[in-house]
């Protein structure tokens, strides 16, 4: 099977179950997805919102997260899990965050669409939300 990659300045996306090709985040929509966050250099695992059993919402568009997420995540469809590919400079750059992600480093997040709004993914991973 031939990989979709679609390349956005900074972020790589690298298609690994296809979406439902319709449904497209825009700026301002919520978004909830799973994520597990590795170093490109070594692999090392420094976060994973499947081990806590949550997924993560943010707001896209607005920079309320790192830029690879605002600008990756927004090449998705409704259900797509994709690897996203990220320089340093659209992730943490020279700062690095704590001690789990060094300066200059690059990042890849498997992710998972799970909601944009009130839209949610059917046949992905078992999640839900309190009403």
């Amino acid at each position: 099977k031939q990989t979709q990659v679609v390349k956005t300045m900074g972020v790589e996306n690298e298609v690994l179950q296809e979406g439902d090709g319709e449904n497209l985040p825009s700026n301002g929509d919520m978004i909830t997805m799973h994520y597990v966050g590795t170093l490109a250099d070594g692999g090392a695992e420094f976060d994973n919102s499947r081990s806590r059993n949550k997924p993560f919402q943010f707001v896209i568009g607005i920079g309320q997260v790192i830029r690879g997420f605002d600008e990756g995540v927004a090449k998705m469809s409704l259900g797509e899990k994709a690897v996203l590919k990220i320089s340093s400079d659209f992730g943490y750059g020279a700062s690095g965050a704590g001690e789990a992600i060094p300066p200059n480093a690059d990042l890849n997040f498997e992710v998972e669409l799970l909601a944009i709004g009130d839209k949610k993914a059917h046949g992905g991973s078992s999640w839900c939300f309190v009403l």
